[in-house]
């Protein structure tokens, strides 16, 4: 029994040591990583591409095909009871006058 225990208390001391060194290996090597991520991060590359601006959204079409649209979806939303009166002649004001 002696020799069982003492076999035990030899892998729990290596397993022990290899736990602490490992992690403080893992924390170097963490701070170290982070300081050079600061530092290349810390500057423009100079590979990287210019950014592409965005084309502006296009411009709803002439002749109010979407009023009449949004008016029919609104009518069919008030059929089917999903809006009040109230709601619907709001809705219809606010699409009527943009």
């Amino acid at each position: 029994m002696p020799g069982l225990l003492r076999g035990v208390a030899r892998t729990a001391v290596v397993a022990g040591t290899a736990t602490a060194v490992s992690n403080r290996v893992s924390r170097r090597q963490g701070e170290r990583w982070a300081s050079q991520g600061q530092a290349v991060y810390g500057r423009p590359a100079q590979y990287a591409p210019e950014p592409v601006p965005t084309p502006p959204p296009a411009a709803p079409p002439p002749g109010g095909t979407d009023r009449i649209a949004a008016l029919k979806d609104l009518a069919e939303l008030k059929a089917q009871g999903v809006l009040t009166e109230a709601e619907f002649e709001r809705e219809k004001a606010r699409i009527l006058a943009s």
